[in-house]
């Protein structure tokens, strides 16, 4: 069981105020294993290695006063508005890939107290009847782990449909030919309310509770800054000579722009709606792959005896070996 981490009063905040929340929680608060629930007005968050361009339509968000914000840990882009409850969990696990399986089991065994037919998927989405209700992501600081991510009590489906680009490669991979079809909502199973729906969220899944202070609450606040700033926004899209993508079943889509020297990695970056095991998957990468050619003789032997998916989210070597090698 969990501690729930409540604030004093019920106002609506800013999406990254919640995510400094978490890291708040992380970094400060004691040893016990923290749970809480946040709402947003409506806001699209989309993952560390995601660019701007190519998942948020910023046009229709701007006409339709949807905030647009990017958050620390990987995976893909979501809608969020006060008919979608967002979750936090903060442990102290370093086991990063066992924790999130931990998690999305325990979120998909809570559903099941209701009657669903709730279950965890191969990406640690939470379905109902095979139909995704719950994504969730995570990122990992020196200590502890933090996951967090949607429960779709209900949603404007209008705006999650085009305030969001999903590529179509990522559609054809699900085979289906629309977001709409492989998402359902708690509302669709459940005659329960959503305060209701809370209550039974926070007395299943925890026993006691923090409760912040106002000096907590400005340091909060600080450290929601870094989440604002235009650099941290925008994101980078670097130039390059060499650019790979390729989508896999289970590990989501990867986009990697590689600068070569003689044939050779000398630089790469990533983006896509993975989900990173590492702190910092990039350089890890880099530090296998710096100076090998893109050869297929060449990449096994710069990753024997080492395993891609202790980088990546179910990602096998054999799979990093096509992404890089095929054009």
């Amino acid at each position: 069981m969990m501690k729930y981490l409540s604030l004093p009063d019920n106002a609506t905040r800013i999406l990254p105020f919640y995510l400094a929340m978490e890291e708040y929680a992380a970094r400060i608060i004691g040893e016990d294993d923290i749970f809480f629930m946040w709402q947003v007005e409506p806001t699209v968050i989309f993952g560390r290695n995601q660019l701007i361009a190519s998942e948020v339509n910023v046009e229709y968000c701007r006409e339709h006063g949807i905030a647009f914000y990017r958050r620390r840990s990987g995976g893909g882009c979501v809608y969020a508005d006060k008919d979608n409850i967002m979750f936090s969990y903060i442990t102290r696990s370093d086991e990063v890939q066992t924790t999130f399986s931990a998690y999305s089991t325990a979120v998909a065994e809570m559903l099941q107290g209701l009657g669903l037919n709730a279950s965890a998927s191969d990406r640690n989405d939470v379905l109902i009847d095979g139909r995704k209700v719950s994504g969730n992501a995570f990122y990992h600081i020196p200590g502890r782990s933090i996951v967090h991510g949607t429960m779709l009590y209900d949603t404007n489906m209008e705006h999650m449909l085009n305030a969001i680009t999903p590529s179509r490669e990522k559609l054809t991979s699900k085979g289906v030919e629309s977001v709409r079809s492989h998402i359902t909502t708690l509302r669709e199973h459940l005659s329960m309310g959503i305060e209701s729906f809370k209550r039974y969220v926070r007395e299943t899944m925890c026993d006691g509770e923090i409760v912040l202070t106002g000096d907590e609450i400005a340091e909060i606040e600080r450290l929601t800054l870094p989440y604002l700033e235009p650099s941290f926004l925008q994101g980078n899209d670097p130039r390059c000579e060499v650019t790979k993508g390729r989508r896999f079943e289970g590990v989501g889509s990867i986009h990697m722009a590689i600068e070569l020297k003689g044939g050779a990695v000398q630089d790469l970056h990533l983006r896509g709606d993975f989900l990173p095991l590492c702190e910092d998957v990039r350089q890890t990468l880099l530090n296998r792959l710096r100076g090998v050619n893109l050869t297929e003789e060449d990449l096994r032997q710069a990753l024997d005896g080492s395993d891609a998916g202790q980088w990546i989210l179910n990602l096998t070597n054999e799979q990093l070996i096509t992404l890089l090698t095929t054009n």
